[in-house]
C-alpha cells in the first residue's frame, strides 16, 4: 500500500501539534481497523484512513470548507489509495458515503471523542472501566459530549450495526490501543 501504520503515526505526529488531536486520529484508526477486520476488509488500508482522516487540520481549523480537501493534497505525494482519499472527504461530507470505509468513517469519526468524554468523567479516567451500558447511558444525554454527533453515531446502522455492537467494537478496539493514547 506505500504506508505503515507507524510511518502515518510519525507523519501525523510531525504534522498535527495537538496531542489529543493526534490521539483521536490513532483512536478512529483502531475503530476503523476492527470495522474492517469485522467486515472483511483491508484492515490495513481502513486503519491508515482512519489516522490520516484529519490530517489537515493545522491547516483548516479556522476554514472548516476546506476541510479533508487539503488533507487529500497534502497527502497525493504519498501515492496511497484513492479509498483512503475518499474516506478523507465521506468523513466530512465533501463527498457521498458510498462504499462500507466512507460509511465506517462517517461513524467512527465523533465515537472516539464521545468515549473518551465517558473515560474521563469517571474517576479513574482510563477505558478499561467502561463498558457498552455506561455508553449507552450517556447517549442518551443529550448534554453529555454535545459536540459527539449522535446522528453519525447512528449512521453505523449503514453498515448493519445497531448502537450497541458499534459501541461495543469501537471501545474494545480504543481498549486494545489505551496505552499508546494515554487512557
Amino acid at each position: 500500500m506505500g504506508m505503515t501504520r507507524s510511518e502515518a503515526i510519525a507523519l501525523v505526529r510531525s504534522h498535527v501539534d495537538s496531542r489529543n488531536l493526534v490521539n483521536h486520529m490513532i483512536a478512529t484508526g483502531a475503530i476503523m481497523r476492527a470495522l474492517a477486520k469485522k467486515f472483511g476488509y483491508d484492515v490495513d488500508l481502513w486503519e491508515i484512513a482512519g489516522i490520516l482522516h484529519d490530517y489537515d487540520y493545522p491547516e483548516t481549523k479556522e476554514e472548516s470548507s476546506r476541510h479533508g480537501l487539503e488533507s487529500v493534497k497534502l497527502l497525493k505525494k504519498y501515492d496511497l489509495p484513492q479509498d483512503i482519499y475518499d474516506a478523507i472527504l465521506a468523513h466530512c461530507d465533501k463527498k457521498s458515503r458510498e462504499k462500507p470505509i466512507e460509511k465506517a468513517i462517517y461513524a467512527a469519526d465523533p465515537t472516539t471523542g464521545f468515549i473518551v468524554a465517558a473515560a474521563l468523567i469517571r474517576p479513574e479516567k482510563l477505558l478499561e472501566p467502561l463498558d457498552v451500558s455506561f455508553l449507552l447511558k450517556k447517549f442518551k444525554q443529550k448534554a453529555f459530549a454535545k459536540g459527539a454527533s449522535r446522528e453519525q453515531m447512528l449512521s453505523c446502522s449503514d453498515l448493519g450495526l445497531d448502537l450497541e455492537e458499534f459501541l461495543n467494537l469501537s471501545l474494545n478496539a480504543m481498549k486494545d490501543i489505551h496505552e499508546e493514547i494515554g487512557l
